[in-house]
């Protein structure tokens, strides 16, 4: 049989043998390193592989380690854990909760809003839906909120993370695009190719962002007109107005100047991402210190979760190292390339079919695993057939958030049943996530259709 046919059969067994190891409940960074090895040696034993191709393994660690790009990603974690270790996001909701309160439908609007605020302040989905669910998922029942309506606006709120910039997902996402898009311009002769960076994609979705945020409080809105009884209101006791406005300045004001100070300075191409983000943790520090709130058990506990989370972000990546390398060698990229390249509808096609992959694996993967593995394999292909890599990044940023919504499997879902009360029904929070999860399609078929959302920002701010 052609050595060629047989690398692409065993790289097309071994992408679905990772996945059925993991619907068994492996995990996913030794399933990915693990099996990729076994099918290594076995294309090995055909003559398909080369063995000195994980020779090229150690430098690829180091050269994640050494990146300095990737060094925001646990500096923006620390600031998001220590916001909400510190107390200041719930605060943040108790505040918007009485600003919003005299209005039907105002706590879906302040969880909303304050779900914006955190994702541009923590990028850790998470923690996001464990913080509002904890806090406005008991005061919005007791409101008499439709606990469909409020289990779904916690969840799709609390995902905002992985698109609105600083986004963690949004950074390794930048550093793999960059380096795929040179090379594919290389590839095509350009020799000097325009360079994509991390700046550029959280400059692409913060449009995209805002159109969410704006669904999310059209539905609110839609469900405070049509169906008052979801959403009541919840008038703010005359004993506490007084202190309403000086509480709004509290809570709000210090937390929106350094989210402007982190997201501006990127922005403005005044700091790096990593040089904002460090100013980002600094920062969050300085806020909970001024609240009496910054004490070393509360530090430690920060540090633990900030160094817990990026070393499993870290690890699979290290995992999906050794796939992409064996799966390429083998041919799988030639694979994939001749798949995309010869779909009926061109590179519009290609982008929607890979779109439609990506959301099935999220009801079974986690985003960075899904980024991880399968941007390498697609991107070069995508990028080739001249689609923009920032327009496709931020697509795949609403992609992936859309998957971690979507029942029976999406991670969102699973934190909030975590946290809400045992006689909370689990079919309400998977129904009231589904008009969510509509919005979110709408929201990628806006993008679809008008890509300029994505691409006018970056283009305006690079001049």
């Amino acid at each position: 049989m052609d050595p060629i046919l047989i690398g692409e059969m065993l790289a097309a067994l071994m992408f679905f043998g990772v996945i059925g190891f993991l619907l068994l409940g492996f995990p996913v960074a030794f399933t990915l390193a693990g099996v990729s090895l076994l099918f290594g040696l076995v294309g090995i034993g055909f003559g398909v592989f080369d063995p000195s191709n994980f020779g090229s393994l150690p430098n690829r660690y180091i050269g994640f380690m050494t990146n300095e790009v990737l060094v925001a990603v646990p500096l923006f974690i620390f600031m998001g854990v220590m916001l909400e270790r510190s107390q200041i996001a719930e605060q943040l909701l108790m505040t918007m909760g009485k600003l919003f309160g005299n209005m039907r439908g105002g706590l879906g609007f302040s969880v909303v809003i304050v779900g914006a605020m955190l994702a541009a302040s923590t990028g850790v989905v998470g923690a996001t839906v464990v913080t509002m669910g904890l806090i406005s998922l008991p005061a919005m029942l007791r409101a008499g909120y439709d606990p469909k309506l409020a289990t779904g606006v916690i969840c799709a709120s609390g995902t905002l993370g992985q698109i609105i910039p600083p986004s963690t997902v949004l950074i390794f996402m930048g550093d793999m695009l960059a380096g795929i898009n040179s090379q594919v311009q290389m590839a095509k002769g350009n020799f000097a190719p325009s360079p994509v960076s991390v700046g550029d994609l959280f400059a692409g979705a913060l449009l995209p962002g805002i159109l969410l945020v704006s669904l999310y409080l059209g539905y609110v809105l839609f469900k405070a007109v049509t169906a008052p009884e979801s959403c009541p209101a919840t008038p703010v006791p005359a004993d506490e107005k007084g202190e309403l406005l000086r509480d709004f300045f509290v809570a709000l004001v210090p937390p929106l100047l350094l989210i402007l100070a982190v997201l501006g300075s990127i922005l403005g191409g005044i700091a790096t991402p990593t040089e904002a983000a460090s100013v980002g943790a600094v920062g969050a520090m300085i806020l909970a210190t001024f609240r009496w709130r910054l004490s070393f058990r509360i530090l430690r506990e920060t540090m633990i979760a900030t160094a817990t989370i990026t070393s499993m972000v870290f690890i699979i990546l290290l995992g999906a190292s050794v796939f992409s390398i064996v799966f390429r060698m083998m041919g799988g990229d030639n694979l994939v390339h001749e798949f995309l390249s010869n779909l009926p509808g061109g590179p519009l096609a290609a982008v929607a079919v890979v779109m439609v992959i990506m959301f099935f694996l999220g009801f079974i993967l986690d985003t960075f695993e899904i980024i991880f593995i399968v941007i390498p394999i697609t991107a070069p292909v995508l990028l080739m057939l001249d689609i923009d890599p920032i327009w496709l990044g931020v697509l795949v940023g609403v992609n992936l958030q859309t998957s971690f919504l979507t029942p029976p499997f999406g991670f969102a879902l699973f934190y909030l049943r975590g946290v809400a009360p045992e006689d909370l029904p689990t079919s309400a929070i998977y129904k009231g996530i589904l008009p969510f999860v509509a919005l979110q399609v709408v929201a990628i078929a806006i993008l679809f259709a008008f890509p300029q959302i994505v691409t006018w920002l970056p283009k305006v701010i690079s001049g």
